[in-house]
Protein backbone atom coordinates (compact mmCIF):
# COMPACT_ATOMS: atom_id res chain seq x y z
CA UNK A 1 0.00 0.00 0.00
CA UNK A 2 1.30 3.35 -0.77
CA UNK A 3 2.83 5.51 2.11
CA UNK A 4 3.70 9.10 2.26
CA UNK A 5 6.10 11.55 3.71
CA UNK A 6 4.39 14.78 4.02
CA UNK A 7 6.02 17.86 5.57
CA UNK A 8 4.47 21.01 6.59
CA UNK A 9 7.07 24.10 6.26
CA UNK A 10 7.89 27.16 6.80
CA UNK A 11 10.72 28.72 4.67
CA UNK A 12 11.83 32.12 5.67
CA UNK A 13 15.24 32.81 3.36
CA UNK A 14 16.65 30.71 0.89
CA UNK A 15 20.50 30.03 1.42
CA UNK A 16 23.29 28.11 0.16
CA UNK A 17 22.52 24.64 2.93
CA UNK A 18 18.92 24.83 1.61
CA UNK A 19 19.46 24.51 -2.23
CA UNK A 20 22.11 21.85 -1.60
CA UNK A 21 19.01 20.10 0.27
CA UNK A 22 17.17 20.60 -2.52
CA UNK A 23 19.57 18.90 -4.71
CA UNK A 24 21.02 16.41 -2.85
CA UNK A 25 17.03 14.72 -1.76
CA UNK A 26 16.06 12.93 -4.82
CA UNK A 27 19.28 10.64 -4.86
CA UNK A 28 18.33 9.66 -1.08
CA UNK A 29 15.02 8.96 -2.36
CA UNK A 30 15.62 6.50 -5.40
CA UNK A 31 16.80 3.30 -3.51
CA UNK A 32 13.33 3.67 -1.93
CA UNK A 33 11.55 4.40 -4.83
CA UNK A 34 10.33 7.51 -3.49
CA UNK A 35 9.04 10.31 -5.76
CA UNK A 36 7.84 13.91 -5.52
CA UNK A 37 3.84 14.19 -5.72
CA UNK A 38 4.22 18.13 -4.27
CA UNK A 39 7.16 20.10 -4.31
CA UNK A 40 7.42 23.75 -4.21
CA UNK A 41 4.12 24.65 -5.32
CA UNK A 42 1.83 27.51 -3.81
CA UNK A 43 -1.11 26.02 -1.32
CA UNK A 44 -4.43 27.36 -1.40
CA UNK A 45 -6.01 27.47 1.96
CA UNK A 46 -9.51 26.64 2.32
CA UNK A 47 -9.82 26.28 6.40
CA UNK A 48 -7.64 27.60 9.11
CA UNK A 49 -3.98 28.86 9.42
CA UNK A 50 -1.41 27.46 6.45
CA UNK A 51 1.84 29.94 7.26
CA UNK A 52 4.11 27.91 4.33
CA UNK A 53 4.14 25.28 2.23
CA UNK A 54 3.26 21.68 2.08
CA UNK A 55 5.75 18.62 0.45
CA UNK A 56 4.77 15.24 -0.47
CA UNK A 57 6.53 12.01 -1.35
CA UNK A 58 5.03 9.05 -2.07
CA UNK A 59 7.01 5.50 -1.48
CA UNK A 60 5.31 2.06 -2.49
CA UNK A 61 4.80 1.12 1.49
CA UNK A 62 5.69 2.85 5.12
CA UNK A 63 8.30 0.06 5.02
CA UNK A 64 10.17 1.77 2.41
CA UNK A 65 9.32 5.57 3.65
CA UNK A 66 10.78 4.37 7.07
CA UNK A 67 14.14 3.20 5.76
CA UNK A 68 14.57 6.62 3.32
CA UNK A 69 13.83 8.75 6.51
CA UNK A 70 16.56 6.21 8.80
CA UNK A 71 19.05 6.09 5.85
CA UNK A 72 22.52 7.76 6.16
CA UNK A 73 22.17 9.45 3.05
CA UNK A 74 19.07 11.20 3.78
CA UNK A 75 19.99 11.78 7.86
CA UNK A 76 23.37 13.36 6.65
CA UNK A 77 21.62 15.80 4.22
CA UNK A 78 18.78 16.35 6.71
CA UNK A 79 20.25 19.51 9.28
CA UNK A 80 20.67 21.50 6.03
CA UNK A 81 17.11 21.78 6.25
CA UNK A 82 16.31 21.69 9.78
CA UNK A 83 18.83 24.19 10.86
CA UNK A 84 16.88 26.83 8.46
CA UNK A 85 13.33 25.92 8.16
CA UNK A 86 10.77 25.16 10.49
CA UNK A 87 8.32 22.44 10.01
CA UNK A 88 6.92 19.13 11.11
CA UNK A 89 7.17 16.16 8.87
CA UNK A 90 4.92 12.77 9.18
CA UNK A 91 5.06 9.30 7.80
CA UNK A 92 1.19 8.00 6.64
CA UNK A 93 0.44 4.56 5.05
CA UNK A 94 -2.22 5.56 2.53
CA UNK A 95 -5.82 3.73 1.86
CA UNK A 96 -6.29 0.61 -0.46
CA UNK A 97 -7.68 1.36 -3.73
CA UNK A 98 -11.12 -0.28 -2.24
CA UNK A 99 -11.69 1.97 0.65
CA UNK A 100 -15.04 3.35 1.57
CA UNK A 101 -15.25 6.12 4.16
CA UNK A 102 -18.83 5.16 4.64
CA UNK A 103 -17.44 1.58 5.87
CA UNK A 104 -15.23 3.63 8.63
CA UNK A 105 -18.12 5.73 9.60
CA UNK A 106 -20.12 2.61 10.16
CA UNK A 107 -17.17 1.45 12.21
CA UNK A 108 -16.87 4.29 14.34
CA UNK A 109 -20.68 4.42 15.00
CA UNK A 110 -20.41 1.04 15.99
CA UNK A 111 -17.58 2.09 18.34
CA UNK A 112 -19.16 5.07 20.00
CA UNK A 113 -22.67 3.13 20.20
CA UNK A 114 -24.23 5.84 18.18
Amino acid sequence: MTAYAIAHIRPETMNEDILRYIEEIQDTMDPFEGRFLVHGREVEVKEGPWPGTVVMIGFPDIERARAWYDSPAYQAILPLRTDHIAGEVILVDGVPPDYDASKTATGLRESAGL
